[in-house]
């Protein structure tokens, strides 16, 4: 054998022992869930007017969406927790999907101005809701709770992620016979490894004003961990 044949065959019982050693692993995929009393509520507001003449109905709605700020900021919501989600300004129809053939025309306008407002004080949280509807918000978009700072919750889910991880793979070991050995790779799957806040256990209360009910938050991360297979 000359010294290239010889080493294409080193190279090749490599590879082939690299690829075996590659199969000899245990992947498990694992998700950590850590549960917590929200200490924040994200609230979406706004205001909608109808009037024949456009400039009447954005006025209408501008002045009431003013006096909402105002309120806010009387009952401590910062400047930095209020953002403008959107303003917008709509024809009226009329005969628009008329089956006679008549002409459409515009009756009027609509305007509307949303903004979404940060409550960080829940126990102001029905009072504020009570107090913007008086001023005139009639548009509500959602009420959803979280935590200001999730990353201790993140990191405990992670962990527990790993462990649980961990557990699996050893079961599978211990189930075909074989030793588990060290890790090989861990890493956070995309998507399902974004920590993810969801709505449970509900208790109704009422905080001052319109009943809600804050209940827990649910932060989740999934890992996928590859272990080897010792001799």
């Amino acid at each position: 054998m000359n010294k290239i044949a010889f080493l294409a065959a080193v190279l090749s019982m490599s590879v082939a022992s690299m690829a075996h050693a590659e199969e000899r692993r245990i992947t498990v995929d694992a998700a950590g869930t850590v549960q917590a009393s929200p200490d924040m509520a994200t609230i979406t507001l706004g205001v909608t007017n109808e009037d024949a003449q456009a400039s009447n109905a954005m006025k209408a709605t501008s002045d009431a969406v003013t006096q909402v700020l105002s309120r806010l900021q009387e009952l401590g919501i910062e400047t930095r927790d209020v953002q403008t989600r959107d303003v917008s300004l709509s024809p009226v129809w009329n005969n628009r999907n008329s089956a006679s053939g008549e002409r459409p025309e515009i009756s009027g306008f609509v305007a509307s101005n949303r903004v979404v407002v940060r409550v960080r004080d829940l126990t102001q949280l029905g009072t504020i809701m009570d107090a913007v509807i008086q001023d005139g918000a009639n548009d509500f978009g959602g009420l959803s709770f979280g935590v200001q700072d999730p990353k201790p919750l993140q990191a405990q889910a992670r962990a527990n992620a790993v462990a649980e991880a961990t557990a699996k793979a050893e079961q599978l070991a211990q189930a075909a016979n074989v030793t588990l050995g060290a890790v090989q790779q861990i890493s956070e799957q995309v998507g399902g490894a974004q920590p993810v806040a969801m709505m449970r256990e509900f208790s109704m209360a009422d905080a001052g004003g319109v009943p809600v009910a804050g209940g827990e938050v649910s932060v989740s991360v999934t890992v996928t961990m590859e272990f080897e297979i010792s001799e």
